[in-house]
C-alpha cells in the first residue's frame, strides 16, 4: 500500500486550443478547441486514483456548470474530492495553448480557486487524520503563488506536518515563482521532498538548471528535477539518481509533471527504490503526454 494522500490546490476547466501552424497574430490561426476537468492539484489527484492511490483533493470550485462538471469528473475516477462552493466567484479557468511543436502555454483564471480558506483546511486535514488517511500532504504551488490562497496554503503545510504527515510540493509554473520567492524559499526547508522542474529549480535558487540539484539538496531531504525529454534527476541522503524518459509520441505537454508526481510519491512514501520510483512517474508523465488534456478525467 503506498499510504493515504491528500492533495491541495487549485481545480480547473481547461479549454485547450491545439494549433498545427505557426501563430499568425493580430489575425486568424486555425485550431482544434477543446474542454477539459484540470487544475494542478486536481490532475494530480484524478492520476492518483486511477493509479490505485488512495487520494484526498482539497479544493475550491464556483457554484456554476463547471463546478459541478469537475465534481463529477474527479468522483468518476475515484478522488474523495472535499471541495468547498463557493457562491460569489466562478469556477476556475485556464486557456491552453498548444503549439505546433507540442509545447503549451497557459492563460488562468483562478476564480473561485481564491475563495481556499485555512480555517476549511484545518477542519479538512483534521477529518482526513481522523479517518486514518491522511500520511502525505502533496501541495500545489499555485495554493501559494495565489495571494489569495496563500493563507490556506502556508496553514496546510504547518498542520499537516504537526500531524505526523510528510510534506511535497511542486512549485507549479517558473513565471510566478518568481515573483514569489520570498514566500516560497522559506517553505522549502519545511518540505520532505520538493517536485520542481529544471527552470522552477533555477529560480529558486538563481544557479542554472545544472547546480540547483546540489543546491536544493542542502535544503530538502529528498529533490527531483524534472527535465522533460532529458528524462528526470533525483537526490537523496547524497546518492543523485537519473532516468531517462520514456519514448513516447507527444501529443500534449499539459500536466505531464502532474502525472509525474502522482506516479512519483506513491512509490516513495511505499518505500521502494528511488530509481523505481522515479521510473514510476516517468511512465505516467508519458501516458499524460500521449494524449489530449492534462489528466485521466473526462467532462
Amino acid at each position: 500500500m503506498a499510504g493515504h494522500f491528500v492533495v491541495l490546490g487549485d481545480l480547473m476547466m481547461d479549454v485547450t486550443a491545439r494549433i498545427e501552424s505557426q501563430i499568425a497574430y493580430a489575425s486568424d490561426t486555425p485550431a482544434k478547441v477543446t474542454l477539459q476537468p484540470g487544475g494542478s492539484a486536481a490532475n494530480t489527484a484524478a492520476w492518483m486514483a486511477t493509479s490505485g492511490t488512495p487520494v484526498r483533493l482539497i479544493g475550491c470550485i464556483g457554484d456554476d456548470e463547471f463546478g459541478r462538471t469537475l465534481g463529477a469528473s474527479l468522483r468518476a475516477v475515484g478522488v474523495d474530492a472535499r471541495l468547498h462552493v463557493d457562491g460569489s466567484l466562478p469556477t476556475g479557468t485556464c486557456v491552453i495553448l498548444v503549439d505546433h511543436s507540442r509545447e503549451r502555454t497557459m492563460f488562468p483564471d483562478p476564480g473561485a480557486n481564491c475563495a481556499l480558506r485555512s480555517e476549511e483546511v484545518v477542519t479538512a486535514l483534521d477529518d482526513a487524520q481522523a479517518a486514518g488517511e491522511l500520511d502525505h500532504l502533496h501541495v500545489s504551488g499555485y495554493a501559494l503563488l495565489n495571494p489569495a490562497s496563500r493563507a490556506a496554503g502556508l496553514t496546510a503545510i504547518d498542520h499537516a506536518r504537526s500531524l505526523g504527515a510528510t510534506i511535497s510540493l511542486d512549485p507549479a509554473s517558473a513565471g510566478p515563482l518568481a515573483q514569489c520567492l520570498d514566500v516560497v524559499l522559506p517553505v522549502v526547508d519545511r518540505l520532505d521532498v520538493l517536485v520542481a522542474n529544471e527552470a522552477e529549480a533555477a529560480v529558486l535558487t538563481g544557479v542554472s538548471a545544472e547546480l540547483s540539484l546540489e543546491t536544493l539538496a542542502a535544503r530538502v531531504p529528498l529533490v527531483v528535477v524534472k527535465r522533460g525529454a532529458a528524462g528526470v534527476v533525483a537526490r537523496q541522503g547524497g546518492q543523485t539518481v537519473a532516468r531517462a524518459a520514456v519514448k513516447v509520441g507527444v501529443i500534449d505537454t499539459t500536466g505531464a509533471g502532474d502525472a509525474f508526481s502522482a506516479g512519483f510519491l506513491p512509490a516513495w512514501l511505499a518505500g521502494r527504490p528511488l530509481d523505481e520510483a522515479l521510473d514510476s512517474g516517468q511512465l505516467l508523465a508519458a501516458r499524460a503526454v500521449g494524449r489530449v488534456g492534462a489528466s485521466p478525467m473526462v467532462g
